[in-house]
């Protein structure tokens, strides 16, 4: 079993309000978001759909790699990027929107085993199972030689 931290220090109200993220392994140390990161062009800070696009890139990353372990093939590279969507519902927000999109290669597997242990990862790692109540995550796969 494992277990993760990461902290959040807000100040301000709404719109002008800025928060720093922090993680217990220092990856994020009083790192800003806010608003203008979140809604609007402001690239000095984050926000939470990247960041989690880039733990649901990072897990199914793991766990595309480990399943190609299993089956006896040996993953050279694996980049994969996530796209979060946020949309307006009602009053508020929902993410109804994950694309991921991987390109990978793994000497001497075929197309068709694949995209079987894609999908099987897509479906299985931990943040994918987390995030069980977004009505699409979509997974595009290639395999590179």
């Amino acid at each position: 079993m494992t277990e993760k931290s990461a902290s959040v220090h807000w100040e301000g109200q709404g719109k002008k309000g800025q928060g720093q993220i922090s993680t217990e392994t220092g990856a994020l140390k009083a790192y800003p978001y806010g608003f203008g990161s979140r809604f609007e062009d402001d690239r000095s800070g984050t926000n939470p759909e990247e960041l989690l696009g880039a733990a649901h890139a990072a897990c199914f990353t793991m766990a595309f790699s480990f399943a190609c372990d299993k089956a006896g093939f040996a993953t050279t590279s694996v980049d994969t990027r996530a796209e979060v969507r946020l949309t307006t519902q009602g009053d508020g927000f929902v993410i109804d929107h994950i694309a991921l999109t991987m390109e990978a290669v793994v000497p001497g597997i075929s197309e068709a085993v694949f995209m079987e242990i894609a999908e099987g990862a897509k479906k299985g790692c931990p943040l994918s199972k987390a995030l069980a109540s977004v009505p699409e995550i979509e997974l595009s796969a290639k395999l590179r030689r």
